[in-house]
């Protein structure tokens, strides 16, 4: 089996890539190893594809080492490559995938790593971009364009990224235009929503409970969408949203639906999200379960 990590080196102020070099190097009797150094966006998924194709009889173990983006790059670039396994080494910003499994904490040993079992999981097929924890759009496509432009800036910016994003969402994006189907269903008549997350994962922005019922590997995936209300009831129902109650203490604002497939039907151009990644100027968006096409190491609780 091969190891290669993955590093996107400005990942976490770069000092995730640093603890893996000097790990890697520093540690005797590993498996083989080889370190790749992403050099911008999509480059990650460039490389793992053209690395699995080039060594199509080798199983592959694939270590995304960055936030949420970088595990998203990676998949797109081993799916549909059965030699190929996704690891995490999480040292992103927010690191929202991996907290399905408590959190990034249980994915830092990079020795347990190495010799960790896999499982299979599901991912989102949203277009013609695969998504391992959620695609959203309306109010969270707002906070995400913010989190990038202040996700290097001091105070505003790290882990307070996602609530910068929400202060400036509250004053542009409380009310957005598109018709939305869960399995045919149309979830919205009147055409209108605040937000709406199609989950693989459950958490998003840095720790948001958004998705509680969520099953990674059931087939199914799960989407919540909420009405549009005033910025007071929004306040109050951002402490539930936080911890995962929203479904229980809302039911007047937020609707859940398990199934296999959401489709989104706008007038106009809109933004939709895929782990953190924006993608701009579409009409339409297909998002479908893609039912254990991944597998993805799960390293022991303790």
């Amino acid at each position: 089996m091969k190891h290669v990590f993955v590093v996107n080196p400005s990942a976490g102020n770069g000092e995730g890539a640093i603890k893996v070099k000097e790990f890697l190097e520093n540690t005797e009797n590993l498996p083989e190893w080889e370190i790749y150094t992403t050099t911008g966006q999509n480059d990650a998924s460039s490389f793992c594809s053209e690395y699995c194709e080039k060594n199509k009889d080798e199983i592959i173990r694939f270590y995304a080492c960055g936030g949420d983006g970088t595990i998203n790059e990676v998949v797109n670039g081993i799916v549909n490559h059965p030699n190929a396994i996704l690891a995490c080494y999480p040292c992103g910003s927010g690191d929202d995938f991996v907290k399905y499994y408590g959190g990034r904490e249980r994915f830092l040993n990079i020795e347990k790593l190495m010799n960790a079992p896999t499982m299979p999981i599901d991912l989102i097929k949203a277009n013609d971009r695969y998504a391992i924890n959620v695609v959203n759009f309306g109010f969270d496509a707002c906070v995400a364009n913010t989190m990038m432009n202040v996700k290097r800036k001091p105070i505003i910016g790290g882990k307070n990224s996602y609530k910068t994003g929400v202060a400036k969402a509250l004053f542009t994006a409380m009310k957005n235009s598109c018709k939305i189907y869960a399995d045919g269903e149309l979830l919205n008549p009147d055409g209108k929503f605040l937000l709406c997350t199609v989950a693989n994962g459950r958490y998003v922005g840095g720790g948001f409970h958004c998705s509680p019922k969520s099953i990674n590997n059931d087939g199914y995936i799960d989407i919540c969408v909420a009405k549009p209300i005033s910025r007071m009831k929004f306040l109050k129902v951002l402490d539930p949203y936080t911890k995962g109650t929203h479904f229980e203490d809302f039911p007047d604002v937020f609707t859940h639906r398990r199934c296999k497939k959401v489709e989104i039907e706008a007038k106009e151009g809109f933004v939709y999200v895929v782990d953190g990644e924006i993608i701009t100027d579409r009409t339409s968006l297909t998002c479908e379960c893609t039912h254990l096409s991944v597998n993805f190491v799960v390293p022991p609780e303790k």
